[in-house]
């Protein structure tokens, strides 16, 4: 065991003040931090109403919305005549076609219909004077003879009673709607209907195997046009999908990134050269090109994507200027501060040979600078293809605005799925192959 006297331990402290003579913000900084979030958190849960804001939440929506993600429905509905005859009507644009006749509906001796809702577990029974609801192992009566539809037995906790019509909640299976006049029942099913061929196909509810014996070797379907330039014809033009709409918007999302940031890179290099400090030693030339950048890239491309929908209309060019003028004010700021932090050297050695201006940029500051700006510009790009989509629910073209109107229904929340999936493979590829190239530009090893 090492004893330090007096003398050792004054010389070690003198030496070494940072250790045994610590600040205040030295000693309780940590804390101090410590306390100021928990503040502010404190601070955000009063502003927000956080508690309010949970309880007041219409949470039973998160799941309809991601059910109608993956699933569609069908809805018949059973009109009763006076004579008691039952009448069977599917919407205009059902999935099922103009002629349906569904599997999971049966038609009885006695004249009524049982409709499978899932399996036998779940089921109604429609006749002239009552409808049968099965479901959760009881099944309920509902007469419909008299003034208003009305309950034999108690009423179970899935079924609510108005003064009109009973309304009973299959949960994701469907729900059933029962008046007097008139039946109507929404079934669900996982997947997404027609999503190859629409209802008005020649190709429309035919096995697999039938297709692709049609499109090979069968006959033509019709004279002028080969099966399968017809089969692609139908696949790109589905109704309800809108398959080609969907990919050509896609398309335009592309380029509209592409086009935005290339036009940026191309303007913001030049200007670059000019605001750099240590290029062009001209103060009031910097300051005013750095403000500029500063100027083009605060204003959000949302914001200038506004503007020039008013000014030139909706559509991509609007898309492409927005996205150009804010990566001409990003990017030419980056290119300035990495013009600003090159080795001098090289630059300062081919100088003092006596080559021109041209040749000391050419071989003295290019071969620093490309592989970042390359990078940089590359990084760019890959996040103004998500910021492209944004953009396009303004008005300024491409998916995003196919995107919002088909949220904007409120109903066609499968077609959003199918969008969204687009929009997440093209990120993810864009984001690889950026990269990729990245990488290989800086010399490093992608992980």
């Amino acid at each position: 065991m090492t004893v330090i006297d007096a003398n050792r331990m004054h010389e070690i402290e003198t030496r070494y003040p940072e250790y045994f003579h610590r600040s205040f913000r030295q000693r309780f900084g940590g804390l101090m931090i410590l306390i100021a979030t928990l503040l502010y958190s404190l601070y955000a849960v009063w502003f927000f109403d956080l508690p309010k804001l949970f309880a007041e939440a219409h949470w039973e929506r998160v799941g309809i919305y991601l059910s109608q993600w993956v699933s569609y429905d069908v809805q018949p509905e059973f009109r009763i005549g006076d004579d008691g005859s039952i009448d069977i009507r599917y919407p205009r644009f059902s999935p099922l076609g103009d002629n349906p006749h569904p599997d999971w509906l049966v038609n009885n001796p006695d004249g009524s219909i049982t409709v499978s809702i899932s399996g036998t577990s779940r089921s109604v029974t429609v006749s002239r004077s009552e409808t049968i609801v099965t479901a959760h192992g009881v099944s309920v009566p509902v007469e419909v003879s008299s003034g208003a539809p009305k309950v034999v037995g108690p009423v179970p906790g899935w079924m609510t009673v108005y003064d009109d019509n009973v309304l009973a909640d299959l949960g994701f299976a469907g729900n059933v709607s029962i008046s007097v006049d008139r039946v109507k029942i929404r079934k669900r099913f996982i997947g997404w209907a027609n999503f190859i061929f629409d209802t008005q196909s020649s190709f429309f509810d035919k096995p697999v195997g039938e297709v692709v014996s049609l499109i090979v070797s069968g006959p033509r379907i019709k004279p002028d046009q080969s099966n399968l330039s017809l089969a692609f014809d139908d696949i790109w033009n589905n109704s309800e999908w809108q398959h080609g709409d969907v990919w050509t918007k896609l398309f335009q999302t592309i380029v509209m990134a592409f086009l935005g940031t290339l036009l940026g890179a191309l303007t913001a290099f030049p200007l670059a050269f000019l605001a750099a400090r240590n290029i062009t030693p001209n103060r009031l030339l910097n300051q005013i090109l750095k403000r500029f950048f500063d100027f083009l890239r605060s204003v959000d491309m949302l914001i200038w994507a506004l503007f020039l929908t008013r000014a030139f209309g909706p559509g991509p060019l609007a898309g492409s200027g927005a996205i150009f003028l804010t990566e001409t004010g990003t990017l030419g700021k980056l290119y300035s501060e990495g013009l600003e932090n090159i080795d001098n050297k090289p630059r300062e050695g081919i100088k003092s040979t006596g080559a021109q201006t041209v040749l000391v940029h050419r071989y003295g500051i290019m071969p620093q600078i490309v592989p970042v700006f390359v990078s940089q510009t590359l990084y760019q790009w890959e996040s103004n293809v998500r910021g492209a989509t944004i953009i396009g629910a303004v008005g300024a073209g491409g998916i995003g605005l196919k995107l919002w109107e088909a949220m904007r229904t409120n109903a066609n929340w499968e077609n959003v799925a199918y969008m969204v999936i687009l929009i997440l493979i093209v990120v993810f590829i864009f984001d690889a192959a950026s990269n990729a190239l990245r990488h290989r530009l800086m010399g490093t090893k992608a992980h």
